[in-house]
């Protein structure tokens, strides 16, 4: 049972960025589904047989967990448990283990954890539940991966938080993302694409950034670097809507609210965004088997430009943010 003092403590009250995008998100979310009635029905009924989206087999094998693993105790700020973000579940204390906790540096460590959520996770369109159903599956949303790369770093011992932010994607993830014609529309209503996350570590007494979300192949597909630790995706694929960036300890409650309505209500606008992303994948894996991946990484270096929508927001008083 959750206390009303770990609620207000851990952050699990949404701050007042996440708040008003939440508010507009259900606003817009409200209105496309009002004026699409007729295709919100068709997209209800769709059956097994007609899905697109095969979950991809786990790109890992986990360690057997032993009671004697050591993992990080502490009711501290940035290293306790959080919502979805259990660090002293045992998968991710093996995990953890197999990475090599407590024997590498904290700036080692870290970097350990951010490749193996940037490279073994799977993008898949889903609700968020723990980041030990995230390890069994090994897929999930960019949120349910940055969990996995938060809950190591704190089971190591190390300060991990979470940045939140709304943004606009390069057209290359737009097209991807935004290209079910529900997503486009409930995109379009809100001039901004909802919430993304980073992580963040507290490394040599400084946070350093790490944005988990795309594998290097749909970073390859999308002709854009394939980002390390410390590379804020910021300016490199996303960009951030003015005022909304904010650091926390967890996932606040709300978030998780729009995806279960979507999931229920239009499972198959779901399955088009996780076939797509399969789509990606697939094209961006034999881009780096082709070119390998160091070649691709330094030539798209040399020459990369993010390209980004318009932004839309002067239109829409109602959801620019203010300090």
């Amino acid at each position: 049972m959750v206390l009303f003092h770990e609620i207000k403590t851990r952050g699990y009250i949404p701050p007042k960025q996440i708040r008003r995008l939440l508010f507009f998100g259900s606003l817009a979310l409200g209105r496309v589904f009002l004026t699409n009635m007729k295709d919100i029905k068709k997209l209800s009924k769709i059956s097994n047989t007609q899905k697109k989206y095969h979950r991809p087999p786990k790109r890992f094998t986990l360690q057997a967990y032993d009671k004697n693993m050591k993992y990080c105790q502490s009711d501290e700020q940035y290293l306790r448990p959080t919502l979805y973000c259990n660090s002293h579940a045992p998968k991710v204390v093996a995990l953890a283990h197999q990475l090599g906790a407590y024997k590498k540096s904290d700036r080692e460590f870290a970097e350990a954890a951010f490749e193996f959520a940037k490279r073994k996770l799977t993008l898949e369109m889903l609700p968020l539940d723990g980041v030990e159903k995230t390890l069994q599956r090994g897929t999930g949303t960019c949120l349910h991966e940055l969990s996995v790369f938060v809950a190591l770093c704190r089971a190591a011992g190390i300060k991990a938080r979470y940045k939140l932010y709304s943004m606009t994607m390069i057209d290359a993830w737009s097209d991807t993302v935004a290209a079910d014609p529900m997503v486009k529309k409930w995109s379009d209503a809100m001039g901004y694409f909802m919430i993304h996350g980073e992580g963040e570590a507290f490394i040599d007494g400084e946070w350093m950034v790490g944005d988990v979300g795309p594998t290097p192949e749909r970073q390859a597909a999308s002709s854009i670097p394939i980002t390390r630790f410390g590379e804020d995706s910021i300016g490199v694929w996303f960009s951030a809507v003015p005022g909304t960036i904010t650091e926390v300890e967890s996932i606040p409650y709300g978030l998780n609210l729009m995806m279960k309505l979507v999931y229920k209500v239009a499972p198959a606008t779901v399955d088009n965004v996780n076939a797509n992303v399969s789509a990606q994948i697939e094209k961006g894996a034999q881009i780096l088997k082709e070119k390998g991946e160091d070649v691709y990484d330094a030539e798209i270096r040399k020459s990369f430009k993010p390209k980004f929508p318009e932004p839309v927001l002067k239109k829409r008083h109602e959801i620019i943010f203010k300090k």
